[in-house]
């Protein structure tokens, strides 16, 4: 039997990804989105239903007849709206979802959270690296502040219902496009050093995503997403050195490997980031 996704956010930078990756893959998906070309006026493969999950009627709506749902629908960065307002619409949204998705009754909820719980931008030294799962929560932005408590408001609800959780701390997404731009950082380490010079390949998100729905995982449990490597040609020790002298590394670290360790979600749901600037920058 053919498993039915719900995506919320499907017409964003992620959640196109998403969508194409899972119908590849033989899943069907319902999509909804705030903003997009309704119906099936859209390049997507399936129909976009027009969706505001600040309001939970129609977040039930946007979730409902799905198996899974994956979460994406947030305003997707600090910035991008005044802080009350950030933390407000995403804090609605999430919550409306994980609670429909509870009343529903569906067999998982994948979603995303962000690398910023974990203390980014790192205006002042992050206390290790790698940063890892142990370095949560450091929200220092309402936007950051917003995922803190989704995470917070998925562990209780994952508690109340028995529905599995997964939260992906995505690392700045990037398509081939944007890797473009990636060579004009290097000249100043300091331009990239707000997330320790890390990134995530919107294919790798897409495979992150599908694999969270298809573990068997239990409770809810958040890990770091991000790329292999870090986005700079300078290596990562030296990096680290140079913009945060003293702070310490945990492990040995390969020449460029990230510094936004990857290690639990490879353990949880078989991660292996496959792609990286490197193959698209001459």
């Amino acid at each position: 039997m053919t498993t039915t996704v719900a995506v919320t956010g499907a017409y964003g930078k992620a959640g196109r990804a998403v969508v194409a990756d899972l119908l590849a893959h033989g899943y069907e998906v319902l999509a909804s989105d705030l903003a997009g070309p309704a119906g099936d006026q859209n390049d997507l493969g399936t129909p976009l239903v027009l969706a505001d999950l600040t309001d939970y009627g129609q977040a039930f709506e946007a979730v409902a007849g799905a198996d899974v749902v994956v979460h994406l629908a947030n305003i997707p960065a600090p910035g991008r709206a005044t802080a009350p307002e950030t933390l407000n619409r995403n804090t609605a949204m999430n919550q409306n979802v994980f609670l429909a998705a509870a009343r529903l009754g569906v067999r998982r909820v994948v979603w995303a959270s962000s690398e910023t719980t974990l203390g980014l931008p790192f205006d002042t030294a992050p206390r290790y690296a790698p940063v890892d799962e142990a370095h949560f929560p450091l929200p220092t932005t309402t936007y950051a502040l917003s995922k803190v408590l989704a995470e917070q408001a998925a562990h209780h609800v994952s508690e109340w219902s028995g529905i599995p959780f997964v939260g992906l701390r995505l690392s700045n997404i990037h398509t081939v496009e944007d890797y473009a731009a990636v060579p004009g950082y290097h000249h100043d380490p300091a331009l990239r050093r707000w997330n320790l010079w890390g990134y995530a390949d919107v294919r790798d998100v897409a495979t992150a995503f599908r694999l969270g729905v298809e573990s068997d995982s239990t409770g809810s449990q958040n890990v770091v997403i991000a790329a292999g490597d870090t986005i700079m040609d300078t290596p990562s020790g030296e990096l680290l050195a140079r913009e945060f002298p003293g702070v310490r590394l945990t492990r040995e670290i390969d020449t460029f490997e990230t510094l936004l360790a990857v290690d639990g979600a490879r353990e949880l749901l078989g991660y292996h980031p496959a792609h990286s600037w490197r193959q698209h920058v001459g």
